[in-house]
């Protein structure tokens, strides 16, 4: 039996631990290091922080909200809905400077 490492999506540390199961039974991982919980594998497109990374840098470079949702076959509610966190984060942290 071979033991693969599982890397934070978020900082690439190799310091997780299982935390639970979500509701559709899949592995839920928390990194020591940073804190935060993701999941090997996504069902959803949309879900799945590669998406994510890609609507933001597609945003940046002035593609529109259907032409995002076109190019990564979400759906444009998904786009929204990651471009109105992400300006929030910013607007947080922001302010906490």
């Amino acid at each position: 039996m071979e033991l693969t490492k599982i890397k934070c999506i978020h900082c690439e540390s190799e310091e997780v631990v299982k935390n639970g199961k979500r509701a559709t039974g899949i592995q839920s991982l928390k990194c020591k290091n940073c804190g935060k919980c993701f999941q090997e594998s996504y069902l959803n497109n949309g879900a799945k922080p590669e998406t994510k990374r890609m609507i933001i840098s597609m945003s940046v470079n002035g593609s529109g909200i259907r032409d995002i949702s076109r190019v990564l076959k979400i759906s444009k509610d998904t786009v929204m809905k990651t471009l109105k966190k992400r300006k929030r984060s910013s607007r947080m942290l922001i302010q906490n400077t």
